[in-house]
């Protein structure tokens, strides 16, 4: 245990500096054809269900949120008060890996009553990533990505610095809010009509 008074936050602005990059990264090899057809699967859906499990879950509710305040009618996958998915709905998941059992368990469960599935992943091979109808390849260490470290450690890849998937959920969190920003545009939305659906009972 290191005193916390010697620190220079070396650490800190270092993690901050590296995802900065990696998501310059992102920005530059997204697949915009990809992309574009995640916005008609959205645009074009009755209800918009997001799921994901642990951290990218969070990042999922954050962007079901941001629909909502959107105009359109999004549910988080597992909460008491979600419906039922039909054929005329999309649904999200979020994955680093794709192989999540839970989420790759709904994602067949979604397919198998005729809704279209998109996967946020850094796996486009993945079990998630075959089943879907449109797949978003964010690239990123996952969660699951914990061997070859010494050697990524000697090209200068400090993957201690964004632990786990941390690189993963952070792309996908600036992408999803980033995906907001355009069907902002798209819909026409203005920042008046998302205040006026913000919750006022917090």
């Amino acid at each position: 245990m290191k005193d916390i008074h010697s620190t220079e936050c070396n650490y800190l602005t270092s993690s901050i500096l590296l995802m900065a990059e990696h998501l310059e990264n992102v920005a530059a090899k997204l697949d915009k054809d990809s992309v574009k057809q995640m916005l008609e699967d959205i645009m074009g859906a009755k209800r918009i269900f997001v799921m994901g499990a642990g951290r990218s879950g969070l990042v999922g509710r954050a962007f079901a949120m941001r629909l909502m305040h959107l105009g359109l009618s999004s549910h988080v996958v597992g909460e008491t008060t979600t419906p039922a998915v039909s054929k005329d709905d999309v649904v999200i998941a979020i994955s680093g890996s794709g192989q999540t059992r839970s989420v790759s368990n709904l994602g067949r469960v979604a397919k198998e009553i005729g809704a279209k599935l998109v996967t946020i992943t850094s796996n486009k091979e993945s079990t998630l990533g075959e089943l879907s109808d449109t797949v978003i390849v964010l690239p990123g260490r996952t969660k699951d990505d914990a061997g070859g470290y010494v050697e990524r450690h000697m090209r200068g890849e400090y993957t201690y610095l964004t632990p786990l998937g941390t690189s993963f959920e952070t792309s996908a969190s600036v992408f999803l809010d980033a995906l907001i920003a355009e069907l902002i545009f798209i819909t026409g939305a203005s920042e008046e009509d998302l205040k006026s659906r913000h919750t006022n009972i917090e």
